[in-house]
């Protein structure tokens, strides 16, 4: 079937639809990670996305159970250069077309991603609609016209979990074990967790209890938290009120010395704890949205190759230099990767440390946050 791709700067371009043939509306991005499509697809950081893979070939090896990185599709739309049709890999239990059907999302072959992605970078992440099937151009741009921008938007509130649970599943595929202290225990603020971000944490804590965005404080505390992190999440901090809120109390709490956790951020939760501090969140051009980002280590002097998904930072200028410290920096376009506080457990990096997908080498940013908390006694 016939689909079209229209960006809000007037292009469009003609390819063939696969997955669900509905129309959708959202940012396009590109990603230039060469596999880990279906965690890409599944990471509740792209609620309200469009994503292009730089990628030519896409789901050469299928749709398996463990890949996942939350329960549902989250893009709304997906643009590939070409579908693969032959699925090999031992694991795969269906296609990406058969998955995308599944899950009610539309995607987009036979198109010029390169080009795309050209466009992106240097007119920056525009809106854009795919539409499958026949079509009216000029119903298209004016439902385009009259869709919502990603800056200002609450997304956090439609990928957060409505009820709190403990995560339990197990490490065996990934040839890890469970902690064997039962004393410590983290709480994850969701904002759009990925699963790799608990198995990860799971690896080091005993307990991992996963709460919805709007915690208040006092049900926080009625959990005996060790450690609380502030997830990833899709879209712009500033609308996420209440959890910067949260955060606020936290840090508060903390200087007055009337709670002894650690505090960690990552990507959206990175933000949040800048925001918290008083920082302003600024968007990128065309965000950082892929597996390649060497990140540097200011105290010392790593360079770490990271998974990266977000279109906001906080900006070093913005935040307070008393209490803060730059710890990590993109040495692509010199962007803030990490804080942490001169003289409270607080810590953040704008990467994604557990990849999915991506290279593993920032995992250790889970086990220093651990000895940080065991340190707190």
């Amino acid at each position: 079937m016939k689909a079209v791709l229209l960006l809000e700067d007037g292009l469009c371009v003609e390819g063939a639809a696969f997955g669900a043939e509905v129309e959708t509306i959202g940012e396009v991005v590109f990603n230039t990670a060469m596999s880990g499509y279906q965690e890409i697809l599944t990471d509740p950081s792209y609620r309200g996305q469009i994503v292009c893979m730089t990628y030519p070939l896409i789901g050469n090896y299928g749709i398996t159970a463990h890949d996942k990185e939350s329960g549902c599709v989250q893009v709304e739309g997906f643009i590939v250069k070409e579908r693969s049709r032959i699925v090999s890999n031992w694991q795969a239990q269906q296609g990406l077309d058969e998955y995308l059907k599944e899950h009610k999302v539309v995607g987009i072959e036979n198109i010029d991603t390169r080009m795309i992605t050209k466009r992106l970078r240097e007119k920056g992440a525009m809106k854009g609609v795919i539409a499958t099937g026949e079509y009216k151009l000029k119903r298209l741009k004016e439902k385009l016209k009259a869709s919502p921008s990603i800056i200002g938007r609450d997304l956090v509130k439609t990928v957060t979990c409505t009820e709190m649970y403990e995560w339990t599943e197990g490490l065996e595929y990934r040839g890890a074990s469970e902690v064997s202290e039962k004393t410590k225990t983290v709480v994850v603020i969701d904002c759009g967790v990925k699963f790799s971000i608990l198995r990860n944490l799971k690896e080091q804590f005993n307990r991992v209890i996963v709460a919805p965005a709007r915690i208040s404080f006092p049900e926080l505390i009625t959990l005996k938290p060790d450690a609380v992190v502030i997830s990833n999440g899709p879209g712009d901090p500033e609308p996420v009120r209440y959890v910067i809120s949260l955060a606020r109390e936290i840090i508060e709490k903390l200087r007055r010395k009337e709670l002894s956790v650690g505090l960690m951020g990552i990507c959206l939760g990175h933000q949040i704890i800048g925001l918290a501090f008083g920082g302003r969140a600024e968007k990128l051009k065309f965000g950082h949205h892929g597996g390649n980002h060497p990140v540097k280590d200011h105290a010392t002097g790593q360079i770490d190759i990271t998974s990266q998904n977000h279109n906001f930072i906080v900006p070093e200028y913005t935040l307070p230099q008393d209490e803060l410290v730059p710890t990590h920096v993109n040495l692509y376009d010199r962007t803030l990767e990490g804080l942490r506080h001169k003289t409270l457990p607080i810590v953040s990096v704008q990467f994604h440390p557990e990849a999915g997908p991506g290279p593993f080498d920032a995992r250790y940013i889970f086990e220093k946050f651990k000895k940080m908390v065991d340190s707190l006694g």
